[in-house]
This record gives structure tokens, sequence and C-alpha cells, in this order.
């Protein structure tokens, strides 16, 4: 058995459900580790309630691709993670711009890769699972305009956020879904400009 089968029963294959929780259980880690600083499988596992084993396998993931590194520890089997450092980075303590940029950008690479496994997958879904929601839209708004349609978002959003960490929160049949919403002004490209002048 691969560490990809930690908590897939035998002969099962993959499916979307799986891969949406691969994201949903790495973004909460990363999600903790921001939070706290430095985490241990078991520790995250009580704080996030998903089993350690899960929880290992997935800090070892998320540290296989760079996205984390152990921690300082005194020995013993406690293996504490934290995220990856920049490598120019001269103090634990720095809140520079940047690692929040790194955040982000890691976060955006998650949404990527979980919707790419999604489209590569979505016949493996049950029936009433196999449709998205997906759309796009340009408006024309002002940074206060801006601001208020996220916190907009983000107040629809609400009502369902206690079921990440409250499972007999969730209703019957309920299944994690990525929600992801990207508001950011379009830019003229430079192409753009020399036309206009």
């Amino acid at each position: 058995m691969t560490e990809e089968h930690v908590d897939r029963p035998a002969g099962r294959p993959s499916t979307v459900g799986e891969g949406l929780r691969e994201h949903e259980v790495r973004t909460a880690l990363l999600d903790l580790l921001a939070e706290v600083g430095a985490v241990t499988a078991t520790e995250a596992a009580a704080r996030l309630g998903y089993s350690s084993g899960l929880c290992s396998f997935h800090l070892r993931q998320l540290a296989r691709h760079g996205h984390i590194e152990e921690a300082p520890h005194r020995g013993g089997r406690a293996r504490p993670w934290r995220l990856s450092r920049p490598a120019a980075a001269s103090d634990a303590s720095d809140t520079s711009d940047t690692s929040t940029e790194d955040f982000g950008d890691l976060a955006r690479g998650l949404e990527d890769e979980s919707w790419q496994h999604w489209l590569d997958r979505r016949e493996q879904a049950p029936a009433e699972w196999r449709r998205d929601e997906a759309f796009s839209a340009v408006a024309y708004l002002t940074p206060e305009e801006m601001s208020r349609m996220a916190a907009v978002i983000r107040g629809a959003l609400a009502p369902y956020q206690d079921r990440d960490h409250r499972p007999l929160a969730r209703p019957e049949g309920a299944r994690p879904v990525a929600l992801i919403a990207r508001l950011f002004p379009l830019l003229p490209h430079p192409a753009d400009d020399a036309d206009e002048g």
C-alpha cells in the first residue's frame, strides 16, 4: 500500500470527492500553520477533526512540494511542521508582504490543481455531482464597491463556514465544494496602451 492510499478502503479508486477532500485537508493544514506557526500531525488532527494519519500524509505531501518544512524540535517522535521560510528571510518574525504573496500563490496553485483534478475525473463522480457552477463576469467597480462585493460574497458563505470544523452540522449528502472568488482589477495590456496613443 502506498502513501496515496492512506484512509482509502482497499480496491476503491480515487474519486472527485476525494480530490476535493485532498484540497480541503491541505488548505486547512496550511491555514492552521499560518495561524499557529508549527504543528504536529497529531495536533493538527485534534484541531481540524481529521485522523492523524491523514494529516501526516498531507503534511508530508506539502513538504515534498516545498510548501512546508520541519520545524526545529528537541528530538523524540513528535515531528512539528511549519510554513517554508523564504531562503532570503533573515528574521523569522519578518511580516513582509512577500510571505503573504507566497501563501496566495500557493492557495491559487491548490485551487487550480483541484479544478484540473475535477475536470479530469468528473465522470467518476455520482450523477448528481457531475455538474459545476463555474461562471465569471466583468463589472465596472470602484475600489470601495469591489470591497463591498467581496464582503457580500463572504456574507453569503458565512452560514456554511461552521460545517468545516463541525462535521455534525453538515446535512446528509453534503460534500466539500470548492468556492473560489477572485476579485481583481483588469489592467490594460501594453498593446492596448499603444492603440490609444
